[in-house]
């Protein structure tokens, strides 16, 4: 049968929200299994309730770990809350109060009752912590929200006060005591009653729209958008940055419609993902089709829109559409961002390095070569990006999952979690300074720098082959050569910070591929790139799933 990848959502596709909601409440998970335990991956303890794997008892067990956590880490200032539009954001919210405001915890959750993207939190911390006097207490936030994952699932994210996504460190303590806290029955997990804990003097409101958009000029230039007239189509994609987008335009004067306004707990509205699920994952053709047909260009040359973005239900990603390109790649995009920035923001540090992650395209280092800026390649993660964003000394930091963020003008920090919206902006930013596009400059860095080709497969393998790779060293690589070049670097650990990969990348002169076990399903990932054409990719991908089965086997 064909595909049903890029169209519109049939009532079979659409989660059964009564179903959903019951789960949450009169499920209760079994702890001999592993998918039902509390586990904090890249993005925060992700599930469904259908599965087990995301109800009430595992948000109390949670929010009453962080309140321990934080006590122990001596953080007493507010706690920051934001919630996106998947149904189970809510109920957990709700539930994570009721802990928090039984514990005294000081909670700020959305004054207008709306929605909060993940970076419009981040931003609020770090704008208390950053306006605080010295010594003061220090806020920190949560986040409930799966991010782009399915309509059935339900997220939920610490970010201490940094701002950005907790390190392993934090997150590993949080689940091990969430996970006790499971065992003994939930004993040890102070509750009070929803309504009490609403009412409760701990819990006040914030606004955190106002905060973040009315921040928006120290961070982009929207005054060469509005002066440009630069026509922005936005998607939120039924997700958090619905209110945010109408609010940009209407403050900022810019000429910007937002493109569809739906908000719909099952997402009946989108077009389904490759795999004819629904995602809202603002980086797939799929997902996005309505969007990018809706940028198509007339027999008139002209589109409905210069630029269209879409963003995820926590709009912590972006996807950029141009009437000449279609739906960028997110590598590509990134290397566009980061030619533009480190040329036109003169008021960063001129030292500033520039952040990715080591499965992001290499024409990203001939872009920072080309700049005279050194490059700093770090694991999977966005954390990995916190340090240098806070100091100034790495001004961009960005993952080939399009996410992303940067300084302020100045070079202060903006915010430490990914930004979909501020991405999304600067493709409009990009478009009025340059008079081009972004996929029209990024045809000019290709004509500069070879032209890559990149994707992503998997490969099937066992749990115990899951975890070999997880633990390789470059001394069981013996390879040399890969796909007819010599292999010029064999690693497990990241060059940027010394930091553990969880797998292995090798190295040649004109082409690349990582491996890392996939955290939820029987496989691993196998990012590859090549400088030398579609077939030379192929070639590299055969002889990296061959190189590595035979290490993990």
């Amino acid at each position: 049968m064909a595909s049903r990848a890029g169209t519109v959502a049939q009532p079979q596709d659409l989660v059964d929200l009564t179903a959903l909601l019951d789960a949450y409440y009169d499920v209760s998970p079994d702890l001999s299994d592993p998918g039902q335990r509390v586990a904090f991956g890249t993005s925060g303890h992700r599930g469904s309730s259908l599965k087990a794997s995301f109800n009430e008892p595992h948000i109390v067990a949670i929010t009453q770990a962080i309140v321990e956590y934080r006590a122990g880490q001596g953080i007493t200032g507010p706690l920051y809350m934001a919630k996106d539009t998947h149904a189970l954001s809510e109920p957990a919210q709700n539930s994570a109060l009721e802990v928090l405001a039984a514990n005294g915890v000081n909670v700020l959750i959305d004054a207008r009752h709306g929605y909060t993207p993940t970076p419009a939190l981040s931003h609020a911390i770090l704008t208390h912590n950053n306006n605080a006097p010295a010594g003061a207490p220090q806020a920190d936030g949560i986040v409930v929200t799966p991010s782009h994952n399915p309509p059935g699932d339900g997220g939920f994210k610490y970010n201490p006060p940094h701002g950005g996504p907790a390190d392993t460190d934090a997150t590993g303590w949080i689940a091990n005591r969430a996970n006790e806290l499971l065992e003994n029955g939930l004993r040890g997990v102070k509750r009070i009653p929803v309504a009490d804990a609403l009412a409760a003097d701990t819990t006040g409101k914030f606004d955190f729209l106002s905060s973040y958009v009315d921040d928006l000029p120290s961070v982009l230039d929207l005054n060469a958008i509005r002066e440009a007239g630069v026509r922005i189509g936005a998607d939120p994609m039924g997700g958090a940055s619905v209110d945010y987008w109408g609010e940009i335009g209407e403050r900022h004067h810019l000429n910007l419609t937002v493109v569809n306004p739906t908000v719909d707990p099952q997402w009946a509205f989108m077009t389904l993902d490759w795999d004819e699920k629904i995602r809202m994952d603002c980086s797939s053709p799929s997902a996005m089709a309505s969007l990018i047909n809706r940028m198509s260009v007339s027999a008139d040359g002209s589109a409905a829109y210069d630029v269209a973005t879409g963003n995820d239900a926590d709009a912590d990603r972006h996807g950029i559409v141009t009437p000449d390109g279609g739906l960028m790649n997110p590598n590509h995009y990134l290397a566009v961002a980061i030619d533009y920035l480190y040329r036109h923001r003169t008021g960063w540090n001129p030292q500033s390095v520039i952040g990715k992650t080591l499965v992001s395209s290499s024409i990203i280092d001939r872009v920072a070569e080309s700049l005279g800026r050194k490059l700093v390649e770090v694991p999977v993660g966005f954390k990995w990006f916190v340090p240098g964003l806070l100091s100034g000394e790495g001004a961009f930091g960005g993952e080939e999952s399009a996410g992303a963020s940067f300084n302020k003008m100045d070079g202060s920090v903006w915010t430490t979690d990914k930004d979909g919206i501020l991405l999304a902006l600067l493709a409009s930013e990009i478009t009025a300074v340059t008079g081009k596009s972004p996929s029209q400059l990024y045809k000019g860095l290709t004509d500069q720098f070879g032209d890559p080709v990149y994707a992503r497969i998997d490969a099937a393998a066992t749990r115990d082959q899951k975890a070999a790779l997880g633990k390789l060293s470059s001394s069981d690589v013996t390879a040399t050569e890969l796909a007819g070049e010599t292999i010029t670097a064999k690693l497990t650990e990241a060059p940027g910070n010394g930091a553990s990969i969880g797998g292995l990348k090798v190295v040649t002169a004109n082409a690349w591929f990582a491996a890392r076990p996939s955290g939820t399903e029987d496989v691993y990932k196998i990012y590859a790139e090549s400088f030398k054409g579609a077939d030379h990719l192929k070639q590299v991908q055969a002889e990296a799933k061959a190189l590595v089965d035979g290490v993990i086997s």
